[in-house]
């Protein structure tokens, strides 16, 4: 039985506060003190892309595909909404036990969704022998049908003919001790040339760098989409980070992410010119043109972009369900 409670909200904190800690969203005082180009640019860079609309629309002549999104659920059981298929991107666990595990996979089971994919999280210790507890070695899961994508691919077919192709990767930069799962070194990604070309959907527990992340998230998965350019990107780990954010992986994407990347600078280092500068007229050169392109030319929605999707649900550095389910139609 799904559970009820109403979604945990605190008040944000005041602006002119500073976080408390990296996971969760930094306040205003936090992003100025940092550098005030790259707020602002942040700022104006969701404006334009709000202002393109859509990054694709699904095709006209085939059935739309639901996709439910969802991540983070550390053991609890909200209420989800019905679609075509259900994707949860990790952490099913707060501790990672068999028995943790079981329970996530016998709610996701009781679900109506037509097809339901998992993947692993770093809370998910059980998947991994190195964060594997020594109780649960030898014990086995009932997936109940369930689809569980390891570093591997599934494609699954639709109504009226759709096929789309999904990838899972539990795989996080490490950000804890022995007891997390998946964890790589910063400074060695693992995404070169794995996640296959042809995928529609992928499914990772980090989210790329500067995107939905609050800069927590991974340079070389974001090296790696550029590549692929999935139509749908889902990820969760980052619980401060959530919601969705179009893709259209063009000239004025690479110098948002350039300049996301570049030294800070703090509020004395903005006020001088610096390559971070010449970013910033690109960010809105190239998003006023693209917007011009898709409203004129092509129309809102016809282009070849993506949709990242932050799933979790957690509020920030809780284990109270505190986000909403995001829905999406391919």
């Amino acid at each position: 039985m799904a559970d009820q409670k109403p979604l945990r909200k605190p008040s944000p904190p005041w602006p002119w506060s500073r976080r408390k800690q990296i996971w969760d969203p930094p306040t205003l005082l936090d992003l100025i003190l940092d550098s005030p180009l790259r707020a602002l640019m942040s700022f104006v860079y969701a404006i334009l892309l709000s202002l393109r609309g859509a990054p694709f629309n699904p095709p006209r002549n085939k059935p739309n595909v639901r996709v439910i999104c969802i991540s983070d659920t550390h053991t609890n059981t909200p209420h989800v909404p019905n679609g075509d298929v259900l994707i949860h991107a990790g952490d099913l666990t707060n501790a990672g036990t068999v028995g943790e595990i079981q329970a996530q996979i016998d709610w996701l089971s009781s679900l109506p969704h037509r097809e339901k994919i998992i993947i692993a999280g770093n809370h998910d210790s059980y998947f991994d022998p190195k964060s594997k507890k020594a109780e649960d070695k030898g014990k086995k899961l009932n997936y109940r049908g369930l689809h569980y994508l390891h570093n591997q691919s599934i494609t699954l077919k639709f109504k009226g003919g759709r096929k789309l192709t999904f990838y899972g990767s539990p795989d996080i930069p490490q950000c804890g001790g022995s007891d997390f799962a998946f964890q790589y070194n910063k400074a060695s990604p693992p995404w070169q040339n794995r996640i296959p070309r042809d995928t529609d959907v992928l499914i990772t527990h980090t989210p790329p760098k500067y995107h939905l992340d609050i800069n927590l998230g991974c340079s070389g998965l974001l090296s790696e989409i550029w590549k692929v350019k999935p139509r749908l990107h889902i990820f969760g780990h980052i619980h401060s980070g959530h919601g969705r954010e179009a893709v259209f992986w063009d000239e004025g994407q690479l110098a948002y992410e350039r300049l996301m990347a570049s030294k800070r600078g703090g509020i004395l280092g903005d006020i001088f010119p610096s390559p971070a500068w010449v970013d910033a007229v690109k960010i809105i050169f190239y998003g006023i043109r693209g917007i011009l392109w898709d409203r004129l030319m092509v129309g809102p929605g016809g282009g070849n972009g993506g949709l990242l999707v932050n799933a979790a649900l957690v509020w920030q550095s809780t284990t109270d369900v505190g986000n909403p389910v995001e829905i999406v139609e391919l």
